[in-house]
């Protein structure tokens, strides 16, 4: 594809996207910054989202994840995340006419209007509040507008779809920390949670609840994705389901390998690792080594829009987003291996018979009306 055959450029689905609010709802581009020491517009032959190819998105705001490896929960995991926020706050001040620090729906039509790139905050995975609200509350007040409740680790309060349940979904703490973010004005998270936490988020929550980076389980049966009932649910709730692009998400060839794989063997010790992700500080080398030898096909980017259009259809349209995992996963579908390729996503789902409304939700509009009903939710109780 040339330039100017580019669906960024040329067309309705080029006007379309450019028009449109676009956000990503996780982006972990903030851990590879710290795993190889460089910034946002260094050279790095793995990053899947760096500061060209963010310029070449079109996407508005993009939520960088404060990721906090499983191997830090308690081990100073509060100190990891803090660490990570200074990042992205330094990588935001080295480039002011292009970034911008973004912590409310506001933030984002102003990015939008000014024609600079939103970086929202997220924090991931719930160990690193280190059982304390006052931890919570001082990560918000930091800018993190997101926590996701656990990683692929069950933590002191919340089960995880990655490790073994010890809670029945939730504890009362875990009910306890879902409250005071929906009274700080905080998005609850609940990408990675089990499903019996899922519903007992659902239960507690009096604000719609965003998976930021899940997929369809009827596509594809990876525990990680939420099934047609949680879609359901979630819509009743008033939430949205951000698409992960993840291979092994989206396609159920590739999920059945790294299910049936044999466990990596660890180099160190290391407490509770699934398949997907590394559990200690710095190993996403031997990961990445193990998940090539697997030989797992590669989605395609159809995958991806089978599984947008498939929740748009159990859940509304209304209730579906993007989350595309960008430099947290090993393998993102042909013709999608940078967030240079989003205006592809647009283009196609025109080419599917989306109606350009309902792109535009799904881009972003979605996301924003949920963001908006959490923090008018956090007015309303003070």
């Amino acid at each position: 594809m040339t330039d100017s055959q580019h669906p960024n450029r040329v067309g309705r689905a080029g006007e379309v996207h450019r028009r449109a609010i676009i956000v990503d709802g996780h982006c972990d581009t903030p851990y590879r910054m710290l795993r190889h020491n460089v910034h946002l517009d260094g050279h790095d032959p793995e990053a899947q989202a760096d500061l060209r190819s963010l310029r070449e998105s079109g996407i508005t705001a993009s939520f960088f994840a404060a990721y906090v490896p499983p191997f830090y929960a308690g081990r100073g995991a509060a100190q990891f995340a803090h660490r990570a926020i200074d990042l992205i706050e330094s990588e935001v001040a080295r480039h002011p006419d292009e970034l911008t620090l973004c912590t409310d729906s506001n933030g984002i039509r102003a990015a939008k209007r000014d024609g600079r790139i939103a970086i929202m905050i997220g924090v991931e995975g719930g160990h690193a509040i280190e059982d304390s609200l006052i931890t919570l509350r001082e990560f918000y007040r930091r800018g993190a507008r997101y926590l996701t409740l656990t990683h692929v680790n069950t933590n002191n309060w919340c089960d995880s779809s990655g490790d073994q349940g010890r809670h029945g979904g939730l504890t009362d703490f875990g009910r306890e920390v879902v409250r005071a973010m929906n009274d700080l004005g905080m998005i609850v998270d609940i990408s990675h949670v089990s499903d019996q936490a899922f519903y007992a988020a659902v239960e507690t929550t009096r604000v719609p609840l965003v998976a930021t980076h899940s997929s369809c389980r009827a596509l594809c049966r990876h525990p990680r994705n939420m099934t047609d009932d949680m879609l359901r649910t979630l819509a009743r709730n008033g939430g949205v389901c951000m698409i992960n692009f993840f291979s092994a998400f989206l396609n159920d060839a590739v999920a059945e390998v790294i299910m049936r794989a044999q466990k990596r063997v660890k180099t160190r010790d290391a407490a509770g690792g699934t398949e997907e992700l590394p559990n200690d500080a710095t190993e996403w080398d031997e990961f990445l080594q193990w998940f090539n030898e697997l030989g797992a096909p590669v989605a395609k980017l159809d995958d991806a829009i089978d599984h947008i259009i498939h929740a748009a259809e159990v859940a509304g349209a209304d209730h579906v987003g993007i989350g595309s995992d960008f430099d947290g996963v090993p393998s993102l579908p042909q013709d999608l291996q940078t967030a240079a390729a989003m205006p592809l996503i647009t283009a196609r789902l025109l080419e599917r018979g989306v109606s350009v409304g309902d792109v535009e939700k799904i881009l972003g509009g979605n996301f924003m009306r949920v963001f908006d009903k959490v923090e008018r939710g956090a007015i309303a109780k003070r």
